[in-house]
């Protein structure tokens, strides 16, 4: 039986090209968007669940409450790893302490590499379960020791065995591979890391944190345990809540420090924090991205729906006879439902080509490494699914509205679809470009509050500007020949050095207190160490005052603010105030616009700047203008390694990593607009198809009406009409809908452009005419053909 329904499934295919080619088509494409958003969303939810112990493993965290609003970080003092083990030991079975992720120079005999790595205590490889290639996982033990990844250890050594090689860091220190683990998967935690150090030897390396007189105040370093088989979460964070709290000063107790547990589940997903308030994060593209994929599938069931039960008419025959020599209706429903599921079949194929075509593009786009698993039978088997699924919903209206005709007005020829018979298709098509302009209107407004924030006033000239990272003591104790050198040979007009790039801010201080302060104020401040020619390399804007100077020798207890920190202060004129730090006086010189280093979607945040020689971290460079960028990156080179032999010169273009902190909305606005597309390629499948069908159905009347004199145009509207009312309709419902989805989407960004007018009026009128163009090719087509023919029966 079901092979006679395949069979007959497949004449009606190929008899009806059109049909099945528009079908196919449609299907395959919302298949296709499907299968790539579902690879998204696996990867997506399924993030660092490669380490054994992902559902144990947390990351220790604290709020901190200033003025009135509670803020959430990452970073503790040093000495919370230990406190927590001596207080609340017997809840976890590891805790880790670790510095933060940077770039160090690797140097081994002769080839030096730059590569990203970390500090942690000796239980972190054990913890994250680390596959060791070679060595074991209490491999950091010792404190001259590290490990390297697989791919670390193929750039420095090649094919040779790496273990037991002394390799230097960053210049200071010896230390001996003690092994070698794979790479983590690009969808893991701590992905970035190239090579794990351990923490006794950060410390040496840094002695005078352990030499601070308020340790329990500054907050510099991670924290991260695996809890305790027996331990539940919510109760060991409660448990903890106190720990800080109870170490620091009687004057800090003012910000409230409040440690808690954060899983490693939600590192991912939900890593946005609003007052205290966990606010999700990427978890919200997710359910945004399976919203539009179920909503593109849906459209390509939609347009099966509207030429199955469009083509009732020429059906409703071949019903009428099998009903007369005894098919039951159930029957009938089965062969309607297996014609669906062939065309489901098929379109699975071709979506799993299409999908492969499209990977490494979507791949790039996405900054993704996902790939169709077809080696897995759990893919094979959701798959299945997948196309059994859409097939059912995609014939459920064709098979129950076909197979409900009576044979008995079939064959005495009086069976017409009644007044309300194409109702539902209606309804269909409306719900088809209502879905689409609303994925069109909310792809325009993510553009637009990209390029809105990207035309936001930086407050410093990005163009020509280089940040190179100080990784070694050399950079430092040569700096001011590197800079001499440099200067002369013309490949740069300026260079000074900070404690932090143009493009982020990586220290926030308390402490500050000055002239008016109101009682209870909380004085923390971003806080931002210069050398005397930052301002002229930068270019920032001196709104008050003047820049630092070497012509004032004390310009060393000088302070430059923004504005945001100088309108926090409540100065009216604030140059010539002394602003303390702790005990130390510092005078303010000047104010300077404010500067987005940090998100450009938020208000700039209160900043000091202070001259610093001491701790360094970025050379800030700014290439002439006048000669070729690459002639004077090379000049800069060959000096770097004159002076710095030892490392390989690295660099960014600040307006590179400016643009980067727009990567996330980018991505979404891209992969938006590629499902926007095909959304809006789907809907005009279907109304193509019913177009054709319509002029199919009325060609005789076409016929009469010319003959009776219609012009083409008058044809050409009554084809046409229909179509442009249902988008209409359609448009009355997505515009509201849009602006509501999209108002409340901007909310969440403190510097937001509006939605105008324009993007409405834009997509308005673009829908109505694609959907001109789609059905005015079938429409004029019909208009022209010669009535002679079309009624040469009657």
């Amino acid at each position: 039986m079901i092979k006679n329904y395949l069979r007959i499934a497949w004449r009606n295919l190929l008899k009806n090209k059109t049909f099945s080619l528009v079908n196919i088509a449609g299907l395959s494409a919302g298949m296709a968007v499907a299968i790539l958003i579902g690879l998204w969303a696996r990867d997506e939810l399924t993030f660092s669940r490669n380490h054994a112990n992902y559902d144990r493993i947390v990351a220790v965290m604290q709020h901190q409450t200033s003025n009135g609003v509670k803020s959430t970080q990452t970073a503790n003092p040093y000495l919370l790893g230990d406190e927590i083990r001596a207080k609340y030991g017997s809840d976890f079975k590891y805790v880790i302490m670790s510095s933060w992720p940077n770039e160090h120079v690797l140097k081994y005999g002769d080839r030096a590499i730059s590569k990203v790595g970390n500090y942690f205590e000796p239980d972190f490889p054990g913890m994250m379960t680390l596959k060791m290639l070679k060595g074991t996982r209490d491999a950091l033990k010792d404190p001259a020791s590290i490990i390297l990844s697989a791919s670390a250890a193929k750039a420095l050594f090649g094919d040779a065995d790496p273990l037991d090689k002394l390799v230097k860091i960053d210049s200071r220190t010896d230390v001996k591979v003690t092994g070698v683990y794979a790479d983590l998967p690009y969808n893991s935690a701590f992905r970035e890391l190239e090579f794990i150090a351990p923490w006794e030897l950060y410390l040496q390396t840094f002695p005078e944190i352990r030499q601070m007189d308020n340790p329990w105040r500054s907050n510099f370093t991670q924290t991260y345990a695996q809890l305790a088989d027996h331990a539940d979460l919510e109760k060991v964070s409660a448990k903890i809540k106190d720990v800080k709290l109870n170490k620091v000063r009687e004057e800090e107790k003012v910000f409230k420090a409040e440690v808690f547990l954060h899983p490693m589940s939600k590192w991912h997903l939900y890593a946005d924090w609003e007052n205290g308030k966990n606010i999700g994060g990427r978890i919200q593209f997710v359910w945004l991205f399976v919203t539009i994929g179920i909503f593109v599938l849906l459209l390509a069931c939609i347009n099966f729906m509207n030429l199955s039960t469009a083509r009732s008419e020429k059906r409703a025959k071949e019903v009428g006879i099998r009903k007369a020599i005894g098919s039951v209706r159930g029957q009938l429903i089965t062969q309607f439902f297996t014609e669906s599921l062939l065309l489901a079949f098929i379109g699975f194929a071709f979506s799993l080509l299409l999908v492969q075509a499209a990977l490494p593009l979507f791949n790039e786009v996405a900054d993704k490494k996902v790939s169709l698993p077809v080696g897995s039978p759990v893919f094979w088997l959701a798959g299945l699914g997948f196309t059994f699924f859409t097939g059912l919903i995609a014939g459920s209206y064709p098979a129950l509205y076909l197979s409900s005709f009576q044979p008995v007005k079939v064959l005495k020829g009086t069976f017409r679809a009644g007044r309300y018979a194409a109702f539902p298709r209606k309804v269909l098509v409306v719900v088809q470009f209502t879905v689409s302009i609303i994925l069109i209107i909310g792809t325009i407004v993510v553009f637009r509050q990209i390029h809105f924030a990207k035309d936001r006033p930086v407050a410093y000239s990005r163009e020509g500007l280089i940040s190179v990272p100080m990784t070694t003591p050399e950079l430092k104790e040569r700096f001011a020949l590197i800079r001499e050198e440099l200067m002369a040979t013309g490949a740069v007009t300026d260079m000074a050095y900070s404690s932090a790039s143009p493009t982020g801010l990586n220290a926030i201080n308390n402490g500050y207190t000055w002239k008016g302060i109101q009682p209870g104020t909380q004085g923390n401040f971003g806080a931002v160490g210069v050398t005397h020619d930052y301002g002229k390399t930068i270019g920032w804007e001196i709104i008050a005052g003047r820049d630092f100077s070497r012509d004032f020798a004390m310009d060393s207890s000088a302070m430059i603010l923004n504005e945001s920190a100088a309108k926090f202060m409540g100065l009216e004129d604030p140059v010539g105030e002394i602003v303390r730090k702790d005990d130390r006086p510092f005078t303010v010189i000047g104010v300077v616009r404010d500067m987005i280093m940090q998100s450009p979607y938020k208000p700039v945040f209160r900043t000091v700047f202070t001259l610093d020689y001491e701790d360094p971290a970025s050379i800030n460079a700014r290439i002439n203008p006048a000669k070729p960028a690459s002639e004077a990156l090379a000049q800069m080179e060959t000096v770097f390694r004159k002076f710095n032999p030892d490392a390989p010169f690295s660099y960014s273009f600040v307006d590179e990593m400016y643009a980067d902190k727009f990567d996330a909305e980018q991505r979404i606005g891209k992969l938006s607009s590629c499902f926007a597309l095909l959304a809006i390629f789907i809907s005009c499948l279907g109304l193509f198809g019913m177009a054709s069908f319509m002029a199919e159905q009325r060609v005789k009347e076409i016929g009469v009406r010319k003959v009776l004199g219609a012009s083409v145009f008058n044809l050409w509207g009554l084809m046409t009409r229909d179509f442009v009312r249902l988008v209409v309709i359609s448009l009355l419902l997505a515009v509201p809908a849009a602006w509501y989805l999209m108002h409340n989407w901007l909310q969440q960004y403190d510097y937001r452009t509006g939605i105008s007018w324009w993007i409405i009026g834009a997509t308005c009128l673009g829908a109505l005419g694609l959907t001109l163009l789609t059905v005015s090719f079938q429409s004029i087509r019909s208009a022209l053909m010669d009535p002679v023919k079309s009624l040469r029966s009657e």
